[in-house]
Protein backbone atom coordinates (compact mmCIF):
# COMPACT_ATOMS: atom_id res chain seq x y z
CA UNK A 1 0.00 0.00 0.00
CA UNK A 2 1.25 3.51 -1.32
CA UNK A 3 0.41 6.25 1.91
CA UNK A 4 0.47 9.35 1.07
CA UNK A 5 -1.57 10.76 3.59
CA UNK A 6 -2.83 9.92 7.69
CA UNK A 7 -5.78 10.91 9.42
CA UNK A 8 -4.91 11.61 13.51
CA UNK A 9 -7.56 11.15 15.82
CA UNK A 10 -6.52 12.38 19.16
CA UNK A 11 -7.56 14.66 22.08
CA UNK A 12 -8.42 18.24 22.35
CA UNK A 13 -6.78 18.13 25.29
CA UNK A 14 -3.54 16.84 26.41
CA UNK A 15 -4.36 14.64 29.32
CA UNK A 16 -2.27 13.75 32.41
CA UNK A 17 0.79 11.41 31.45
CA UNK A 18 3.60 13.63 30.02
CA UNK A 19 4.06 10.62 27.25
CA UNK A 20 1.06 11.57 25.12
CA UNK A 21 2.53 14.92 24.35
CA UNK A 22 5.80 13.37 23.91
CA UNK A 23 4.66 10.53 21.52
CA UNK A 24 2.05 13.36 19.44
CA UNK A 25 5.11 15.49 18.80
CA UNK A 26 7.39 12.44 18.13
CA UNK A 27 4.41 11.44 15.68
CA UNK A 28 3.96 14.86 13.91
CA UNK A 29 8.05 14.96 13.30
CA UNK A 30 8.08 11.71 11.70
CA UNK A 31 4.72 12.18 9.42
CA UNK A 32 6.69 15.76 8.42
CA UNK A 33 10.23 14.21 7.66
CA UNK A 34 7.87 11.69 5.74
CA UNK A 35 6.12 14.43 3.63
CA UNK A 36 2.65 12.18 4.47
CA UNK A 37 0.10 14.55 4.35
CA UNK A 38 -1.72 15.11 7.70
CA UNK A 39 -5.47 15.00 8.04
CA UNK A 40 -7.07 15.89 11.78
CA UNK A 41 -9.75 17.74 13.59
CA UNK A 42 -8.53 21.40 12.87
CA UNK A 43 -7.96 22.16 16.49
CA UNK A 44 -4.75 24.25 17.91
CA UNK A 45 -5.22 22.70 22.09
CA UNK A 46 -4.73 19.44 23.30
CA UNK A 47 -2.89 16.68 21.45
CA UNK A 48 -4.37 17.73 18.04
CA UNK A 49 -2.29 21.32 18.81
CA UNK A 50 0.66 19.36 19.37
CA UNK A 51 0.55 17.24 16.26
CA UNK A 52 -0.66 20.22 14.07
CA UNK A 53 2.20 22.16 15.39
CA UNK A 54 5.54 20.35 15.07
CA UNK A 55 4.06 19.28 11.66
CA UNK A 56 4.20 23.08 10.16
CA UNK A 57 7.44 23.49 12.43
CA UNK A 58 8.83 20.67 10.27
CA UNK A 59 7.85 22.32 7.05
CA UNK A 60 4.83 19.36 7.02
CA UNK A 61 1.22 19.85 5.30
CA UNK A 62 -1.39 19.85 7.55
CA UNK A 63 -5.44 19.82 6.90
CA UNK A 64 -7.55 20.56 9.58
CA UNK A 65 -11.60 19.78 8.93
CA UNK A 66 -13.58 21.11 11.89
CA UNK A 67 -17.36 21.08 12.37
CA UNK A 68 -19.03 24.91 12.28
CA UNK A 69 -19.73 23.84 16.42
CA UNK A 70 -16.43 23.37 17.43
CA UNK A 71 -14.88 26.15 16.25
CA UNK A 72 -14.84 27.78 19.84
CA UNK A 73 -14.61 24.93 21.43
CA UNK A 74 -11.48 23.07 19.89
CA UNK A 75 -10.22 26.76 19.11
CA UNK A 76 -9.76 26.56 14.86
CA UNK A 77 -6.07 26.49 14.24
CA UNK A 78 -5.29 29.71 12.20
CA UNK A 79 -2.16 28.19 11.00
CA UNK A 80 -2.69 25.31 9.03
CA UNK A 81 -1.96 24.31 5.31
CA UNK A 82 -5.74 23.65 4.37
CA UNK A 83 -8.98 23.97 7.06
CA UNK A 84 -12.09 22.73 5.90
CA UNK A 85 -14.97 24.51 8.26
CA UNK A 86 -18.02 21.62 7.68
CA UNK A 87 -21.21 22.11 8.90
CA UNK A 88 -21.24 18.71 11.02
CA UNK A 89 -19.42 16.07 12.85
CA UNK A 90 -20.37 13.49 9.79
CA UNK A 91 -19.45 15.65 7.49
CA UNK A 92 -16.26 15.87 9.58
CA UNK A 93 -15.48 12.16 10.08
CA UNK A 94 -16.16 11.38 6.41
CA UNK A 95 -14.16 14.48 5.04
CA UNK A 96 -10.71 12.81 6.97
CA UNK A 97 -11.74 8.90 5.96
CA UNK A 98 -12.16 10.57 2.23
CA UNK A 99 -8.79 12.51 2.43
CA UNK A 100 -6.40 9.35 3.86
CA UNK A 101 -5.07 6.27 3.59
CA UNK A 102 -4.69 4.95 6.68
CA UNK A 103 -5.55 6.68 10.34
CA UNK A 104 -3.63 6.61 13.41
CA UNK A 105 -5.23 6.72 17.02
CA UNK A 106 -3.47 8.85 19.95
CA UNK A 107 -4.63 8.80 22.99
CA UNK A 108 -8.04 11.33 23.43
CA UNK A 109 -11.62 11.31 25.01
CA UNK A 110 -15.34 10.33 23.40
CA UNK A 111 -14.59 12.41 20.33
CA UNK A 112 -11.64 10.21 19.54
CA UNK A 113 -13.15 6.79 20.28
CA UNK A 114 -16.21 7.39 18.08
CA UNK A 115 -13.71 8.53 15.09
CA UNK A 116 -12.11 5.20 15.72
CA UNK A 117 -15.24 2.92 16.19
CA UNK A 118 -16.65 5.11 13.02
CA UNK A 119 -13.68 3.83 11.03
CA UNK A 120 -13.74 0.12 12.24
CA UNK A 121 -17.92 -0.10 11.42
CA UNK A 122 -16.47 1.32 8.13
CA UNK A 123 -14.04 -1.34 7.72
CA UNK A 124 -16.42 -3.58 9.00
CA UNK A 125 -19.05 -2.99 5.63
CA UNK A 126 -16.74 -2.49 3.39
CA UNK A 127 -17.02 1.29 2.89
CA UNK A 128 -13.35 1.39 2.80
CA UNK A 129 -10.03 -0.92 3.91
CA UNK A 130 -8.13 2.19 5.58
CA UNK A 131 -5.60 0.09 8.55
CA UNK A 132 -5.95 1.69 11.76
CA UNK A 133 -3.08 2.06 14.08
CA UNK A 134 -3.44 2.79 17.96
CA UNK A 135 -0.77 4.28 19.52
CA UNK A 136 -0.84 2.75 22.59
CA UNK A 137 1.33 5.66 24.83
CA UNK A 138 2.03 4.58 28.17
CA UNK A 139 -1.08 1.41 27.82
CA UNK A 140 -3.80 4.16 27.32
CA UNK A 141 -5.72 1.98 25.24
CA UNK A 142 -4.77 -1.69 26.76
CA UNK A 143 -8.54 -2.04 28.22
CA UNK A 144 -9.84 -1.33 25.09
CA UNK A 145 -7.27 -3.88 23.19
CA UNK A 146 -8.28 -6.31 26.08
CA UNK A 147 -12.68 -5.94 25.39
CA UNK A 148 -11.93 -5.60 21.61
CA UNK A 149 -10.13 -9.35 21.94
CA UNK A 150 -13.18 -10.16 24.57
CA UNK A 151 -15.37 -9.43 21.56
CA UNK A 152 -13.31 -11.72 19.09
CA UNK A 153 -12.69 -14.73 21.35
CA UNK A 154 -16.92 -14.29 22.43
CA UNK A 155 -18.12 -14.37 18.66
CA UNK A 156 -19.21 -10.63 17.45
CA UNK A 157 -16.81 -9.36 15.42
CA UNK A 158 -16.42 -10.34 11.80
CA UNK A 159 -12.45 -10.74 11.08
CA UNK A 160 -9.59 -11.08 13.93
CA UNK A 161 -8.77 -7.45 15.31
CA UNK A 162 -5.62 -7.91 13.94
CA UNK A 163 -7.37 -7.19 10.63
CA UNK A 164 -8.11 -4.00 11.01
CA UNK A 165 -6.37 -2.46 13.80
CA UNK A 166 -2.51 -2.55 14.74
CA UNK A 167 -2.13 -1.53 18.44
CA UNK A 168 1.56 -0.06 18.49
CA UNK A 169 3.88 1.34 21.84
CA UNK A 170 5.57 4.20 19.72
CA UNK A 171 5.47 6.57 17.41
CA UNK A 172 8.71 4.82 14.76
CA UNK A 173 6.53 1.19 15.29
CA UNK A 174 3.63 2.55 13.33
CA UNK A 175 5.60 3.78 10.62
CA UNK A 176 7.35 0.88 11.10
CA UNK A 177 4.22 -1.47 10.36
CA UNK A 178 2.65 0.90 7.89
CA UNK A 179 3.04 -0.47 4.01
Amino acid sequence: MNIQSVAVFCGSKKGKNPIFVEHAVELAKLIAILKLKCVYGGGDKGLMGAVANTILENAGHVMGVIPELLIEWEHQHDGLTELAVVPDMHSRKKMMYERCDAAIVLPGGFGTLDELFEMLTWNQLKIHNKKIYILNSGGYYNHLKNHLMLMQREGFLYDEVDDRICFCETPIEIFNRIG
